[in-house]
């Protein structure tokens, strides 16, 4: 069976409890880029004291897009546990529309490399991240 992101990630069913809270939409992909972009939309209760949405929850974000990023560059046959996630925050952000790009840089048999983008409502760049993930087979693939 061919893995269709559009239908596992479109199922309700298969998204966790995680992705609803943060407002996890798949926007686009490329399988063979190894590419994904992400929407979500942050609640208020994501605000920090200064107006601003928290830090990690920005974080959140970022490993709810390049672990799926690895979904789809493995075509379904692989989930991922991140080993670690290395952020820099270039800007706050404010309540509003996000949009965030996953890409895997390297996708070895155990472990795979991945960079993120956040981009705030104005489609300004505000959080670049690198991450490892180990990698784990899923026997017959996701379905």
């Amino acid at each position: 069976m061919v893995f269709d992101p559009v239908a596992f990630f479109g199922n309700e069913k298969n998204a966790p409890p995680v992705a609803r809270l943060l407002g996890w939409q798949l926007l686009e992909f490329d399988q063979d880029k190894f590419w994904i972009k992400i929407g979500f939309e942050p609640k208020p209760e994501f605000l920090n004291p200064a107006g601003f949405v928290q830090g990690g929850m920005l974080i959140a974000m970022l490993d709810d897009t390049v672990g799926p990023a690895v979904i789809v560059a493995s075509r379904g046959q692989s989930y991922t546990t991140t080993i670690d996630l290395h952020a820099h925050f270039l800007r706050p952000v404010k309540l509003g529309s996000i949009v965030t790009e996953g890409m895997v840089t390297r996708l070895g048999k155990t472990v795979a490399f991945t960079e993120g983008k956040l981009f705030d409502s104005e489609g300004r760049l505000c959080v670049r991240a690198t991450s490892s993930a180990s990698i784990g087979p899923v026997p017959g693939g996701i379905k």
